[in-house]
């Protein structure tokens, strides 16, 4: 019926023509002028130019339903998954041999910074620090009777010079009385014999300096080595007394009362977790999203209340079997409500962007498995568009990928395909 319709349309305006702007042509054709190859020319001339252009026949398209889609400004986010962390895990170990004397206590319970979580018995380190401390009294004493003796000696140098110089003018005077024949020869050398003497005083008065300076330096050579020991002694006391390096809560029992703890045995474990980290990695393709101080929220599997924190690590470099980056996020625990090891959602802010807001209905795949939309171009023909998916939300999911405005299928996607041309219907957007 609508071809017949068309039909008649065409032959109505053909005729309005001829009568109207063709008039004097159609009275002429009327009154017997020649209808030749000419007058059908024109004829066929004028149904070509007054003819309303066919119009196209739709009920052999695909119906589909399109929306018109604007894009959004939203604040973006890097979506991962990871675990808590405590913030800091020691095993605290025992440094010395020796028997523990304290009852233990037991795992789960909270500790303070500096708690004795481990004593050991002191032996015979009381013994050892004495006796060091003694020593260290005999060698200062020996040091003051040291410093005495190096004056004396000095002054024995001195006296023993001034004999020498009392021995050389004894002696000029004795040769020369000698060679003027006033006095006898025995006089010259015991003169040279008094020389000789007081020379060999002077070298022995020297090597009693020497002796002095020696004694000293070896009496501060026995106080350093008392007070090495004294500090070695002090620090194996130390030692007997193991303590927590923070506060935190105790991850295994302390060590036993009675057991022997060799240098580098274990005698607790504690953790803290107020701060507690949330620990994921990020894929390489989001790293330039992510950056230090950034906010971020995360939904503990447990359930429970979401949780804020900031990022305060982000590896420079990469795992090198994942190719991803390492990032920490503190967040505060004050009621030690989140425990160690549990799996987190977590959405770390990113710089803003725009996106669209579309069912997750809407969201195909190409023949080459990407994921896409399928849109209309200008002509109702279909394209492919791939998009990212941002995150989702009760109303729909965030993409990125599509022009600030488009019009999207969100009913009959799937059953076209890009370049097909379709009869779209459109729907107002709700969300």
């Amino acid at each position: 019926m609508r071809v017949v319709s068309v039909i008649l349309a065409v032959l109505v305006a053909t005729g309005l023509y001829l009568v109207v702007i063709e008039r004097e042509w159609t009275m002429a054709a009327l009154a017997g002028m020649s209808a030749g190859e000419e007058t059908e020319a024109a004829a066929e001339t004028a149904d070509a130019d007054t003819a309303e252009p066919e119009p196209v026949d739709t009920s052999a398209l695909i119906k589909v339903v399109a929306r018109k889609s604007v894009a959004r400004e939203i604040d973006s986010a890097v979506i991962l998954r990871g675990q808590t962390e405590a913030m800091r895990e020691v095993m605290v170990r025992a440094e010395t041999s020796s028997t523990v004397v304290s009852p233990p206590l037991r795992k789960g319970e909270f500790i303070e910074e500096n708690q004795l979580m481990c004593e050991l018995s002191p032996g015979t380190r009381d013994s050892a620090l004495e006796e060091a401390r003694a020593r260290l009294a005999e060698a200062i004493a020996s040091k003051t009777e040291a410093e005495s003796r190096v004056p004396e000696a000095q002054s024995r140098v001195v006296e023993a010079q001034a004999r020498i110089d009392e021995a050389l003018v004894n002696q000029n005077a004795a040769r020369r009385l000698s060679e003027g024949g006033f006095a006898a020869e025995t006089r010259v050398k015991s003169a040279d014999a008094s020389l000789a003497a007081a020379q060999a005083a002077l070298e022995a008065a020297k090597a009693g300096v020497t002796g002095a300076t020696s004694g000293l330096q070896s009496a501060d050579a026995r106080i350093e080595s008392a007070e090495a020991a004294i500090a070695t002694a002090e620090k194996e006391l130390e030692r007997i007394e193991i303590r927590a390096p923070f506060a935190g809560l105790l991850e295994s029992d302390t060590a036993e009362l009675g057991s022997l703890l060799q240098p580098g045995d274990l005698c607790a474990t504690v953790i803290q977790l107020d701060p507690v980290k949330l620990v994921a990695f990020v894929p390489e393709t989001e790293i330039q999203r992510v950056n230090v101080g950034a906010p971020a929220r995360a939904e503990l599997a447990a359930g429970g209340a979401p949780i804020t924190g900031t990022v305060k690590f982000l590896s420079r470099s990469s795992d090198p079997t994942t190719r991803t980056f390492r990032v920490e996020i503190e967040v505060p625990n004050p009621n030690l409500a989140i425990r160690d090891g549990q799996t987190a959602e977590i959405l770390i802010s990113a710089p803003g962007s725009k996106a669209h807001l579309l069912p997750p209905s809407a969201l195909t795949l190409n023949a080459d498995g990407q994921l896409g939309l399928r849109t209309l171009d200008g002509d109702s023909t279909v394209v492919f568009v791939p998009v990212h998916v941002l995150r989702d939300s009760t109303d729909g999911v965030w993409l990125t990928g599509l022009p600030d405005e488009a019009d999207v299928i969100v009913v009959g996607q799937e059953f076209v395909t890009a370049g097909v041309k379709v009869a779209p219907t459109f729907q107002e957007q709700t969300q």
